[in-house]
């Protein structure tokens, strides 16, 4: 399965040690698992012009970094949205790149997602949870699993180890 793993964090932290326990699972299990940085792109939200709609064939009119996050959109068999909470809700960069999709109207190829949530704080991740859960039965994609992690959790053994078992079982 061709897996594109969407990084919304800026910093190598708790999101980037979640994101490599899931690539060592799914590359165990002989998945091929490729990472963007949304984090670290530069990607302008929606401006809702219907330019895609109406004149641009499914091509967005903004010129930057989406570009290179669209071909995932369009290929992957499954999408993994990784993000940290930093205010009760998804990274500003990956809600961009979420809503940016809407050029295409959803992600073409893939039947299953999964999201994976750091946060400092318990209790901050319901947001994050429910837009993704949203998104993927609008998309009419299968969600696979929803791994959140909080506070002393993040980096620990135990729940890098939970990570790695749920990609190597997918």
């Amino acid at each position: 399965m061709k897996i594109a793993v969407l990084n919304g964090s800026p910093r190598k932290v708790n999101t980037a040690a979640m994101i490599q326990a899931f690539r060592e699972g799914a590359e165990a299990a002989g998945h091929q698992v490729e990472e963007y940085h949304v984090g670290k792109m530069k990607i302008a939200g929606c401006l809702a012009c219907e330019y895609c709609h109406t004149k641009g064939n499914g091509e967005c009119i903004q010129k930057d970094d989406f570009e290179k996050l669209l071909p995932a959109y369009k290929d992957a068999d499954m999408i993994v949205f990784a993000s940290p909470v930093y205010y009760f809700a998804m990274t500003a960069q990956m809600e961009a790149a979420i809503q940016r999709v809407y050029c295409i109207g959803k992600p073409q190829k893939a039947k299953k997602a999964a999201l994976l949530i750091s946060s400092g704080s318990p209790g901050t991740h319901n947001g994050s949870v429910a837009q993704f859960k949203d998104y993927m039965a609008y998309a009419g994609i299968e969600v696979a699993g929803i791994i959140t992690a909080a506070g002393e959790e993040n980096k620990s053994e135990g729940k890098l180890n939970e990570i790695r078992e749920f990609a190597k079982g997918l």
